[in-house]
């Protein structure tokens, strides 16, 4: 068996970070299996469907690395239209079918009429479901000749009065009892479908194997099932993955922070690191990795590592995932990105290997490329540091005061826009050798001296990347 998977967004607004990651676990159950992934577009809600969310979605999933095999701009003849707003007398089709097997039919009832049924059973503490006249068979002859007549009618199915039961890949053995829901329409009086209906009529025609999608549908599974049952349809296999969930417990809303894909693209995480998270998300990893791209992904992914729990959506672990992928970054790709920042003009500026080693040594300081800018500005280029009370310490140390006088000297003849490796090398030693000042007051003298801090990266590697111009005036500031 060939396996097809889909995904089917709504183009009513930008791509929600639980759609994305029901994308992504499609997209990776179809690469590690060798299947199909589908995108479908569920644009039936003509009134709020917009071509340019579809567009935008479409273009977020590219930005993520989910590449669709099938859809609307990728048909195979056998399966398309893509849209299901080009696949409406398709569902007619199928609703006239299902009325002439009798196991659907027409209704005229009006609002009015509903909302006393509704009413009623809320009266008399009964099962609120359809009870009006047009489930009976007698009235079927009526209702044709009205529909031929051109009057305008839903389409009702008749839901079968038994129990259910489904077998989900997540959530286990699922059972959904007789008289759970009643008659439910299927066709609206404008001629649009119902969800409930055109999806599975969908996943029917397009071959679909497995349905990987959240657990806010579960409910409407039995629904579908009865469907699939009617149609005589094969039911796919289903994975119900769990909730997300903020801080506070809650179905993840705006109220918790950014909840679109584009947001995040726009506050400059990296595609792979939102992958990365997106998929910790109710998965796990079979030897418990936390960070792993794409790729690795397709050898070991399944369906059998979901978690039922509901998965608690955390910004500051994203954040976290964000700055390990950018350690695991080339230098190279991580160069090209910084380069596109705003304020890098002194970075753009440098030597390829100058570039290469400010990379190598702030990267592992960084959540995001946004941040090089700032780190070097305040461990690079800073050349008035604060005094800070830990500074203060070390600057009232007997020895700092004669470190100081001796770097402020040296760093005077450099001539050169850099001091080198060797050079730093050659004023330890003599601070050493010809001062006297060993142990912690040498390692912490020099670095107060020369960065203004009192503690960060080796001074090996800092140092050399920072200007003479700036260390001069550092020295000085701190030498008054």
């Amino acid at each position: 068996m060939t396996v097809r998977v889909r995904f089917a967004p709504s183009p009513t607004g930008y791509l929600h970070i639980g759609g994305a990651r029901t994308a992504l676990y499609n997209y990776l159950y179809s690469k590690a299996v060798g299947g199909t992934f589908v995108l479908r577009i569920e644009d039936t809600d003509l009134e709020r469907s917009n071509a340019e969310y579809e567009k935008l979605q479409i273009d977020d999933l590219k930005w993520l690395g989910i590449i669709h095999d099938e859809g609307p701009d990728k048909p195979n003849p056998k399966y398309g239209p893509y849209r299901q707003s080009e696949r409406l007398d398709i569902y007619l089709k199928y609703a006239l079918q299902l009325v002439e097997k009798g196991e659907a039919y027409y209704d005229f009832c009006t609002e009015e009429e509903l909302e006393a049924m509704k009413a009623k059973a809320e009266a008399e503490s009964s099962d609120p479901h359809y009870s009006g006249k047009w489930r009976n068979p007698e009235h079927f002859a009526e209702a044709k000749a009205r529909v031929a007549a051109g009057e305008k009618t839903a389409i009702r199915f008749k839901a079968p009065r038994k129990s259910y039961e489904l077998n989900d890949k997540v959530k286990g053995k699922v059972v959904y009892p007789d008289n759970m829901v009643g008659d439910f329409v299927i066709m609206r009086s404008n001629g649009l479908p119902t969800y409930n209906y055109c999806c599975v009529v969908d996943d029917h025609l397009m071959d679909i194997t497995h349905v990987i999608r959240g657990e806010d549908h579960l409910n409407n599974t039995v629904r579908q099932l009865m469907i699939y049952e009617a149609l005589g349809a094969k039911i796919p296999e289903f994975a119900h993955v769990s909730l997300l969930i903020g801080q506070d417990r809650q179905k993840l809303s705006k109220r918790h922070g950014a909840t679109s894909v584009n947001l995040y693209r726009n506050e400059h995480y990296l595609p792979e690191a939102m992958c990365n998270y997106l998929c910790l998300l109710g998965w796990s990893h079979p030897t418990e990795k936390d960070i792993f791209d794409k790729a690795e992904l397709t050898e070991v992914f399944g369906l059998e590592r979901f978690s039922a729990s509901a998965a608690m959506y955390d910004i500051e672990k994203l954040k976290w995932v964000n700055g390990e992928h950018i350690k695991k970054m080339s230098n190279a790709d991580l160069i090209t990105l910084i380069e596109k920042e705003p304020e890098t003009d002194f970075f753009n500026k440098q030597s390829d290997e100058w570039k290469n080693n400010c990379v190598e040594l702030l990267k592992r300081y960084a959540h995001f490329t946004t941040d090089f800018p700032k780190l070097i500005n305040e461990m690079i280029l800073k050349d008035n540091p604060e005094i800070t009370d830990a500074l203060k310490e070390i600057l009232s140390w007997e020895t700092t005061p004669k470190i100081l006088s001796f770097i402020s000297s040296e760093v005077d003849k450099v001539s050169t826009g850099f001091v080198t490796e060797a050079e730093l090398n050659g004023w330890m030693d003599a601070v050493k050798k010809d001062l006297g000042v060993k142990g912690k007051p040498l390692f912490m003298g020099v670095r107060a001296a020369l960065t203004g801090h009192d503690h960060g990266p080796d001074l090996k590697f800092l140092i050399p990347l920072t200007p003479v111009s700036v260390l001069k005036k550092r020295v000085h500031h701190l030498n008054k």
